[in-house]
């Protein structure tokens, strides 16, 4: 199973998240720190969530596949 995690207090609010998948995305209108939508979104979304993470200026954000040697934190 696909599941994202974020970390607030890491985000820096650059929006690229949010800008590239607003489904599972969103930002804070008050501060522009990501929201999580979806923790577990549909697997189709793997290889965007991974580019998500791994353009994510702060590395806030983790996906994780669900298996120990498949777990992309960048």
């Amino acid at each position: 199973m696909l599941r994202v995690t974020v970390d607030e207090d890491m985000c820096c609010g650059s929006g690229l998240c949010a800008d590239k998948l607003p489904s599972v995305f969103d930002q804070r209108a008050e501060d522009g720190v990501v929201r999580l939508l979806v923790a577990i979104p549909d697997p189709g979304l793997a290889g965007e969530l991974r580019a998500a993470a791994f353009r994510c200026p702060s590395r806030a954000i983790t996906v994780d596949h669900g298996d120990r040697d498949r777990k992309s934190v960048v």
